[in-house]
């Protein structure tokens, strides 16, 4: 039984914009992405401000959020690195196996994690991650560092869209296009 405190928290602030970003494609028929809740049973709550304190992950979770852009079917997991290296740690074994077999039934799977301290966004292709996964697997390293990162696909804001990923989704699709 995985127990949930306010290190669950972790992240919130990027989550929310995605929300925002994902309601304003859904407003512009872009895309329809969804959040993926995680089922929790609460075990303590903060009476006075009404908030659960501690609480037990019934289930293991798949990815933060799931749905389809212009008809194509996207799953992926936010994550927020304070530092420049990113432990594999924050990636759990069951959320890799459900982005390949997301992918296998071609699917776009693929991780968005926020640089902190860089104030930028990457997004991570699946097969980057497996590499990474796989290095770690095998015995390397269990975490990957910035520079080992595709510069093409780190974004920003912009304009209305506070994480305009599917920018990255259409870099992707282009890529293998040209594979």
């Amino acid at each position: 039984m995985a127990i949930w405190n306010s290190r669950g928290l972790r992240g919130s602030g990027l989550e929310e914009e995605i929300n925002i970003t994902n309601e304003r494609y859904r407003s512009a028929g872009l895309a329809l992405i969804q959040k993926v809740p995680t089922p929790i049973t609460p075990i303590e709550m903060d009476k006075s401000q009404g908030h659960i304190t501690l609480a037990y992950f019934d289930q293991k979770s798949t990815v933060d959020y799931i749905g389809a852009v212009q008809g194509i079917p996207v799953c992926f997991d936010a994550k927020e690195c304070h530092e420049e290296t990113f432990s594999l740690q924050n990636v759990h074994e069951h959320q890799v196996e459900f982005m390949r077999d997301f992918s296998k039934q071609e699917g776009i799977a693929f991780l968005v994690i926020y640089y902190s301290k860089l104030g930028k966004y990457y997004y991570m292709r699946f097969e980057e991650l497996l590499r990474f996964w796989e290095r770690a697997a095998n015995g390397g390293r269990k975490s990957f560092r910035l520079d080992e990162l595709d510069e093409d696909y780190f974004f920003t804001h912009k304009g209305s869209f506070l994480v305009p990923y599917i920018d990255m989704i259409q870099k992707e699709l282009d890529a293998r296009e040209e594979d």
